[in-house]
């Protein structure tokens, strides 16, 4: 062979040898051939399992999928681009051949009331929000709209409400609608949706699952009555995640117990120091005294953990909240959570910037607010960086 030829195929597509990678190697391929035509004729038919094109599989983004479904105890698991792409996924899969109505959960991620209002995809859809966490409204709010579904985060971005999985389950497939849960809070560590009743459950991957700031994805889980639609929505609009991501994310998960565990014990010391500080005028943590949804939380989560996610008011205004960010010397003034390092943001220019501040404040989504998302560090140095940053 010539040199050109030799660049081009040289020690390329080489069979595996007789030995096992003690973890899942990245194939970053993006097709995928076997020696016989009829073997890719019948992957891409269905009536064999195999990789025939990346859209539509890749080894390593299975091996990731596999990992999360039994952590969430799923029939179906697809990795998507990012949490965006999974929760986008998740609403047409509840939308096909059903009733296009939705009713969501006042209190949500800013960009996921975003798609749920603005999204093309979904234009002609009707969306209904209420406060979830009142049984009695949302059960009436979902007999008048008749919804394909319920959608809920476990711990609400940024108010940290928690609702009663359970019970909504139970409302909403009383009136012929599924649940559709975004657990990134909690992760399965802290609370598996499925078991409690929900049809699907998402995830942003990049954050508690991945957990080092280092790869962006997502996650669509849900039972396998689910398989088909998801599948072909999933193939046809490419929400794929990309292999080098998918090996980071299976990285992460392996340690998120341990991380999840040590980031809510700190949360909890955190917590309770905010809760004492003269600076401080109102803290939002799951299990702070007189939070609304504290029995709640503590029937949902287990072994005493609230998860890692608070917020809290500073007096002063959006300038005070702005002055405590740029004195941060450790903790990471960045716009994402679940990392393993501490992480603070301004849920009123950030997370939730493009939402009309009207509808902020009606929410209790203040100027002042500021947003911790705990890491691993030790607590007293997450505490002493508040210390010094609070006036």
């Amino acid at each position: 062979m010539k040199l050109q030829t030799l660049a081009v195929h040289a020690g390329d597509r080489k069979k595996p040898g007789d030995f096992i990678p003690v973890t899942t190697p990245i194939y970053a391929a993006s097709s995928f051939f076997y020696e016989r035509t009829e073997d890719l004729d019948d992957v891409f038919s269905g009536e064999k399992s195999g990789q025939s094109y990346a859209r539509f599989g890749n080894p390593t983004v299975a091996a990731v999928e596999e990992q999360v479904a039994a952590l969430e105890g799923a029939e179906v698991c697809i990795a998507t681009s990012s949490g965006m792409g999974a929760i986008q996924l998740a609403l047409l899969a509840a939308l096909t051949d059903r009733r296009k109505s939705i009713v969501a959960a006042d209190a949500l991620y800013g960009a996921t009331i975003r798609v749920l209002t603005e999204m093309p995809a979904l234009a002609g859809v009707e969306t209904a929000f209420c406060d979830v966490c009142d049984l009695e409204r949302l059960d009436a709010v979902t007999a008048k709209a008749r919804p394909a579904a319920i959608y809920v985060e476990t711990i609400s971005n940024p108010l940290m409400r928690v609702p009663a999985l359970d019970r909504i389950a139970e409302i909403a497939h009383s009136h012929d609608a599924l649940l559709i849960v975004d657990s990134t809070f909690t992760t399965p560590v802290l609370a598996r949706p499925l078991a409690l009743g929900a049809d699907i459950v998402v995830h942003s991957a990049t954050k508690y699952l991945a957990g080092h700031g280092d790869a962006l994805g997502g996650f669509f889980l849900a039972g396998g009555e689910h398989r088909e639609t998801a599948e072909m929505l999933h193939h046809t609009l490419g929400y794929n995640l990309g292999a080098f991501a998918a090996y980071f994310i299976m990285r992460g998960v392996k340690t998120l117990p341990l991380r999840m565990r040590k980031q809510c014990r700190n949360a909890l010391q955190t917590a309770a120091w905010l809760e004492r500080h003269p600076a401080v005028e109102k803290l939002r943590f799951p299990a702070a005294d007189g939070h609304p949804d504290r029995e709640t939380a503590a029937a949902l989560l287990p072994d005493g953990l609230f998860g890692a996610m608070m917020s809290f008011e500073v007096k002063g205004g959006k300038a005070a909240a702005f002055s405590v960010i740029d004195r941060l010397r450790m903790i990471v003034p960045a716009p994402s959570l679940g990392d393993v390092h501490t992480m603070m943001l301004h849920p009123a220019t950030t997370s939730h910037g493009q939402m009309p501040a009207a509808q902020r404040e009606r929410l209790g989504i203040g100027e002042a607010m500021l947003r911790l998302s705990v890491g691993i560090e030790a607590a007293d140095d997450i505490i002493g960086d508040l210390e010094q940053a609070l006036p």
